[in-house]
């Protein structure tokens, strides 16, 4: 069933919902057709299920036949904190997946041995379409939210978002860590709010590890493979979402 976002929708049942601009459009490259259903969320978990009743100047017009609460939408809410990889592609996997996966935000960063350094309208550019990419993703897996993208280029920073939740995960390659297995099953039950940290592709600096260690972060290992900079916050948001029941 397609789905579109319309942040900030309060229809009443039976009213009228008219999708225009690029909704339009995604509605005609859909082949929509009268007397189909369609959902539209407001982009805080609440679903309009709509059947579509014809095609106008202004859009599509669709009637609300129904409103609930999204249901894909997980019980933790969890930051991805991601190293910025050099190459376009990784970063956009990374938003893809983790949006599937039900990150509630995603934020990139550059640390001491991010080979990437964007400037200020490079980032600007690539902000927009990781938001593209987090929205479509969004809607394929049928989220009732889309989570936010962003960028910062001060570790530090990094380090704040994640340690602000009820469980920040530091994943590490080397040195002291916990298995990640251990430390989910003693502490993501029930946990409200998480945070996964990963590395760029050069990985960590010891002190960049063992700072995170001193701001209260669990420091994690994911067995005995080096996962890719793309592949690892992925990895450890599923074992995240099975462990808190998220993903059966």
């Amino acid at each position: 069933m397609a789905r579109f976002f319309i942040f900030g929708a309060n229809y009443p049942q039976g009213g009228t919902v008219i999708l225009s601009g690029e909704d339009a459009e995604h509605a005609r490259v859909l082949r929509l057709r009268v007397g189909e259903e369609i959902v539209i969320s407001d982009g805080a978990g609440r679903d309009f299920n709509c059947t579509v009743r014809g095609f106008t100047g202004a859009g599509v017009e669709a009637e609300v036949n129904g409103i609930a609460r999204n249901t894909a939408e997980p019980s933790v809410a969890v930051t991805v904190v991601a190293g910025l990889p050099k190459q376009a592609e990784r970063a956009e996997y990374t938003v893809q997946k983790c949006t599937e996966c039900g990150a509630t935000k995603l934020l990139f960063y550059r640390s001491h041995r991010c080979v990437a350094d964007p400037g200020q309208r490079s980032i600007e550019k690539k902000l927009a379409r990781w938001q593209r990419i987090a929205e479509e993703a969004a809607k394929q897996s049928g989220r009732g939210m889309v989570p936010e993208v962003a960028y910062s280029s001060d570790f530090g920073a990094a380090l704040e978002a994640g340690r602000k939740t009820a469980l920040p995960l530091f994943l590490y390659e080397t040195g002291e860590r916990a298995p990640l297995r251990e430390v989910l099953e003693a502490e993501a039950p029930g946990a409200g709010s998480a945070a996964i940290l990963t590395g760029p592709e050069g990985g960590f600096e010891p002190y960049e590890a063992e700072l995170a260690r001193r701001l209260g972060f669990r420091v994690c290992a994911m067995g005995p493979r080096i996962l890719r900079c793309e592949t690892a916050p992925v990895a450890a948001l599923a074992a995240l979402m099975y462990a808190t029941g998220n993903l059966s």
